[in-house]
C-alpha cells in the first residue's frame, strides 16, 4: 500500500511539473530615475528689481513641468565642533516686525526659473537690510516621483530621505 500511494504521489508530482510555460506575466513597474539637482543664489531685494529675483535654472539641468521645485532661505549659521552649519528654511517664511507688520519670502517657477519675491504688509522700502540685502537662497528641482514619495518639508527631511536612498543630490556651482 505504501508503495502505491509513494507511485502515485511521484506521478502526480511529474505530472503538475509537465506542460507549456504560460505567457510572462505583467511587466514590473519602472524604478524612480531621481535625479535631483540643487544651487544656491546670493540676491539683493530693491524697488529696481520690484523686489523679486527671478533665477534662471542652470543651462546644464533639465526641468520638466512635472518636476518639483523648492526654495530655502537660508536663516543663520550656527557653530559646530566640525565647523558652521546652514540653517536652511523652506519657503514661504514669514517674519514678524516689532510694530506687527509682517514680511513673506515667497516663490513660484516655471520650468525654466523660479521667482523669489518678498511680500506682506511691511513698507518693503523701510525694510532693515538683513531682510533685503545678501539673502541666500538653495533652489532644489527634484522628480515629481521623489517629492511625492517623501517629506522634504524641511531641507533636513530632504537630505534624510536622499540618503535613505543612497541619492547625492547634484550641487551646481553657478560660479
Amino acid at each position: 500500500m505504501r508503495k502505491i500511494i509513494s507511485i502515485l504521489l511521484i506521478s502526480l508530482l511529474v505530472v503538475a511539473c509537465e506542460g507549456d510555460i504560460g505567457p510572462p506575466g505583467p511587466p514590473g513597474l519602472d524604478g524612480v530615475n531621481i535625479l535631483g539637482n540643487v544651487y544656491e543664489i546670493e540676491a539683493d531685494f530693491t524697488s529696481n528689481n520690484g523686489y523679486s529675483i527671478i533665477s534662471e535654472f542652470p543651462n546644464t539641468v533639465e526641468v520638466f513641468e512635472s518636476d518639483v521645485v523648492m526654495v530655502y532661505l537660508l536663516e543663520e549659521q550656527v557653530n559646530d565642533p566640525t565647523g558652521p552649519v546652514d540653517v536652511w528654511a523652506q519657503l514661504p517664511q514669514t517674519f514678524y516686525l516689532n510694530n506687527g507688520d509682517e514680511v513673506v519670502y515667497n516663490f513660484n517657477h516655471t520650468f525654466f526659473d523660479a521667482n523669489i519675491f518678498l511680500d506682506g504688509n511691511a513698507a518693503l522700502d523701510l525694510l532693515p537690510p538683513e531682510f533685503t540685502q545678501n539673502q541666500v537662497f538653495r533652489i532644489a528641482i527634484l522628480p515629481a516621483e521623489f517629492a511625492e514619495a517623501y517629506d522634504v518639508s524641511t531641507y533636513n527631511k530632504l537630505n534624510q530621505a536622499l540618503k535613505q536612498e543612497n541619492i547625492d543630490l547634484n550641487l551646481i556651482s553657478l560660479n
